[in-house]
């Protein structure tokens, strides 16, 4: 099976992701994920960038694409006409696979007006708008902002622009499947649902109420058509997540959700 991991952090910057990679069973380093990516059958995975928008800041080895991630820094206090600049310039690169958002954490909804030009040029692109919803990291998230449900009226209002619901939304699932199914333009990574390393079987056993309620709405509406692996390393294992998601989607799925939309989202 081939497999694309649609959502990864990748910054070797930040001295935490190598706690939370050890923690995993994994190693952050360039080469340990391309030897776990060439072992699980991982073909490419998408970088959610942190940190500078500036190009030069987001290097990657051949096999990573990246998002170029825009938080509440640059949107506050950057000239409008700069940001737009250097987020042009990342969109013009082939590595640059789209933008992310951080609405939970920036405290600004995504149907902002601040926001019309960013995706006027991710639909001028034709890249994708990837943003966090769900819960948030620590206690400095505000959850009303990263609520699913605030995609629909971006969508509604941006229709030539792609957006990308990180984790699906989680814990708003049902909320989460009904802005998928609604919007032609809307689509959903299935990463972070997990942390560190799981016995999936007790897993699945201790939290069989939640797991069956997760694939009555993934597959909401034919919402397969919709969803993409996604993993959030170093969060989680990656052959463990594998398996984890494996189990959620009915095996006649597996290419779409694990490689073809994202391929066809992030035109990879």
């Amino acid at each position: 099976m081939k497999i694309i991991d649609a959502h990864i952090h990748f910054n070797l910057r930040i001295p935490s992701f190598s706690t939370l990679a050890e923690n995993a069973g994994h190693l952050y380093t360039a080469e340990h994920l391309q030897s776990e990516f060439s072992r699980l059958g991982i073909e490419r995975a998408i970088v959610m960038g942190n940190g500078s928008i500036a190009p030069s800041f987001h290097q990657y080895p051949d096999f990573l694409r990246y998002c170029i991630g825009l938080d509440h820094n640059e949107i506050e206090t950057m000239p409008e006409h700069e940001m737009l600049d250097l987020l042009e310039q990342n969109l013009r690169c082939s590595s640059c696979a789209g933008i992310k958002l951080y609405p939970g954490y920036s405290h600004i909804y995504v149907s902002d007006k601040r926001f019309a030009p960013v995706y006027a040029l991710a639909a001028q692109y034709n890249k994708p708008v990837a943003i966090h919803t769900g819960a948030t990291a620590g206690g400095m998230g505000l959850l009303k902002y990263s609520h699913p449900l605030t995609i629909d009226e971006a969508a509604t209002l941006y229709p030539q622009t792609k957006f990308v619901m990180c984790h699906f939304g989680n814990p708003w699932i049902t909320d989460a499947a009904a802005v998928l199914e609604k919007n032609a333009n809307v689509f959903a990574d299935l990463s972070g649902l997990l942390e560190g390393q799981v016995d999936l079987d007790s897993l699945f056993e201790e939290n069989s109420g939640y797991f069956s309620l997760l694939r009555t709405w993934m597959g909401y509406a034919g919402g397969y058509e919709k969803l993409m692996y996604g993993t959030d390393w170093p969060l989680v294992n990656l052959e463990q997540y594998i398996g984890f998601i494996a189990r959620l989607v009915p095996e006649k799925h597996h290419d779409k959700v694990f490689y073809e939309t994202a391929k066809r989202v992030y035109h990879l």
